[in-house]
């Protein structure tokens, strides 16, 4: 039996959905850029196209737009792209002065805190240089740009209301409350070392009702958008405590400049991996697989050491379901880029009794044009090619024109479609429960029957048995006969195999007549959770090593390989441990560091001995083989 979500009464339904769970944003101290309305944000800016091999041309200025025009149809030639373009100065000089004004205010502000480079090992810090190196060579926003739109944004009307988007959906089960939140700018990496700046910025919590036994809507799960997450880790069930909710309303921690949301404060370790170093995630995943496993070589993962260091922390463990190879995935993540977004809740407050209020929420209604048609950019087309620079497109859409799995399957986008509402939960039990009692009764049936055959051609080969002429039905037979039983025995195991499913189901049924709620966290896999700040030794001197040692080491490479030729190879190696070392020193782990590098050198060790001496080795093998077989034989003789 299916749940049926009551039709509305009244056309202002959604609108008194949505103001009733309508989310908290906590935002950190240092942040500009605060939820608006696109209206707004439209009036104040311009509307581009790019098309392909031309340069880009102005279709309507700034303050001929509005929401209404800018849903209107467009026909352009394949590889067009439209984009807005918002608060961009005349002058690469005002730009300039503005900037600078701008990243002063906000370093008043905001201060980072622990270097994010010293939360990671040299490869990560080797990638993070090469994306640096790379992000001055593809496509990137001017450096004015957050200050253009910053002063744009300032000097708004209703740049100190603020505003969200909201729309409903209903489904068969669900009612999906979407919160979608947007942003002028996105200055995440020109203000707090992130990965990427761009133009405008849409952010989306929703909250999912269910009908229950009163057949009254009631919040069960919410499911926050967040950078590389999905599916099932983008959720948390209303009785979660990690979400934290106050006066029956969500609170969401956004990052500074990104504004991805989060469900506790903290600073949040992101890594990014770039579609080119793909091939080196999966070999480092392998090679992981043999140092772990056939060596046996575990590490501790930070989360444990932070533990141990501090004491027993539900919060420091990792989760139950979160799983997983430990070794593989640290190997594959040796390859990305690390950032670090700051949700540390110590800023401005947004909602029910926060800073400021929600003003009555804009609609994303079908009528919607602006949001249902328009398939271009909500900011400046920068031309990069991994697309991080470049400005989102609306709630429905991806950059691409396609439409969003949020949009389109709000249920299926946060892994609710498996999911059965709680109140529903036992009938559905039962109703698979008779499925299972259906199919269990089936399988049995089907096993009397074959066991009737069996037996009437275990007669008749019987009765062949000393009979020349016919041999060949005897054989036959006997064939028909193995078939048979081995069909019979697949039969049996299938019905073990049902019957222990009807004992699950009785049991999932007992509990649920019992009012046993699920485990709220036993669908997460990879959680979100704050990086616990690695515990250094003389942690000043650490951070400014992981901010030098790549850089550094590039130096010292060239020093030796250019003023001491004669000894490269000694230097480059002697150079690779002094580093190492220091490394290890900062991080405690002198003693690990000797045990990997002993296990190490005897396993290159052994490689070079079974090389020179393979067929000596064969032999050897084989004879001791031989002899411990003999041994072994022999051995019996004797018990």
């Amino acid at each position: 039996m299916t749940a049926t979500v009551p039709e509305p009464a009244l056309e202002n339904t959604d609108r008194d959905l949505l103001r009733r769970f309508e989310p908290i944003l906590c935002f950190t101290k240092g942040e500009s850029f605060f939820p608006l309305d696109p209206a707004d944000y439209v009036a104040c800016s311009s509307l581009w196209v790019k098309r392909p091999g031309r340069a880009s041309e102005r279709l309507a200025a700034a303050g001929a737009l509005t929401l209404d025009t800018l849903g209107m149809p467009r026909r352009d030639v394949f590889g067009a792209v439209h984009f807005l373009r918002y608060g961009h100065r005349e002058t690469k000089a005002l730009a300039a002065q503005a900037a600078l004004r701008f990243h002063r205010s906000v370093r008043r502000r905001f201060h980072a805190g622990p270097g994010r480079l010293a939360r990671v090992g040299y490869v990560s810090r080797f990638i993070d240089a090469l994306f640096t190196l790379v992000l001055l060579l593809r496509g990137r926003l001017p450096g004015g740009a957050a200050a253009s739109a910053f002063d744009s944004y300032a000097c708004s009307p209703d740049a100190q209301r603020r505003f969200y988007c909201g729309r409903v959906v209903r489904t068969q089960d669900w009612v999906a409350l979407q919160y979608w939140f947007f942003y002028a700018y996105n200055n995440w990496r020109s203000a707090f070392f992130g990965a990427n700046d761009h133009e405008a910025d849409w952010e989306m919590v929703t909250v999912y009702l269910a009908p229950d036994e009163a057949d009254l809507l009631r919040p069960e799960w919410v499911a926050y958008a967040s950078h590389d997450f999905s599916g099932d880790d983008l959720r948390r069930h209303w009785s979660d405590p990690e979400l934290e909710r106050r006066g029956g309303h969500p609170v969401v921690y956004a990052a500074a400049g990104s504004h991805a949301s989060f469900f506790t404060p903290g600073e949040y370790l992101t890594e990014i991996e770039l579609p080119f170093l793909r091939p080196l995630s999966r070999l480092a995943q392998a090679a992981s697989v043999v140092w772990h496993g056939l060596l046996r070589q575990y590490r501790v993962p930070d989360e444990l050491e932070a533990a141990r260091a501090v004491g027993p922390s539900a919060s420091a463990v990792p989760e139950h379901g979160a799983g997983g190879d430990a070794g593989a995935t640290e190997a594959g993540r040796i390859f990305r880029v690390p950032f670090v977004d700051y949700a540390r809740g110590d800023g401005p407050t947004i909602g029910p009794g926060g800073d400021e209020p929600w003003e009555e929420p804009r609609l994303l209604t079908p009528d919607a044009g602006w949001a249902t048609d328009y398939r271009g950019l909500w900011g400046l087309y920068a031309e990069d090619p991994f697309a991080g620079e470049d400005a989102p497109a609306g709630p429905r859409f991806n950059r691409d024109g396609s439409e969003r799995r949020a949009w389109r399957d709000p249920v299926g986008w946060a892994g609710l479609d498996k999911v059965v509402p709680l109140a529903e939960r036992l009938t559905r039990a039962r109703a698979q429960r008779d499925v299972v009692a259906g199919r269990l009764h089936a399988v049995r049936a089907d096993i009397d029957a074959a066991d009737e055959a069996l037996e009437a051609v275990s007669i008749e080969v019987e009765s062949m048995r000393g009979r020349p002429h016919l041999r060949s039905a005897y054989q036959e037979g006997r064939a028909a006969i193995a078939a048979q039983s081995d069909a019979q025995a697949t039969r049996h195991a299938e019905a073990a195999r049902e019957h222990a499913v009807m004992e699950a189901l009785d049991d999932l049924v007992t509990r649920l007549e019992g009012g046993e709620a699920p485990p709220p966290r036993a669908h997460l896999r990879r959680p979100m959770r704050p990086a616990p700040r690695t515990r250094l030794r003389l942690d000043r001197w650490a951070e400014l090593w992981a901010a030098v040692s790549i850089g550094l080491a590039m130096i010292t490479v060239v020093a030796i390989w250019t003023v001491l030729p004669a000894f490269r190879a000694a230097g480059l190696v002697a150079a690779i441990g002094l580093f190492f070392f220091i490394e290890a020193g900062f991080r405690g782990r002198l003693t690990r560091m000797v045990t990997s590098t002993t296990l190490a050198l005897t396993v290159v060790s052994a490689l070079v001995l079974l090389y020179a001496y393979f067929w000596q080795v064969v032999i050897a093998a084989v004879l001791i083989t031989g002899a411990y077989i003999i041994w072994e034989n022999v051995r019996e003789l004797w018990v």
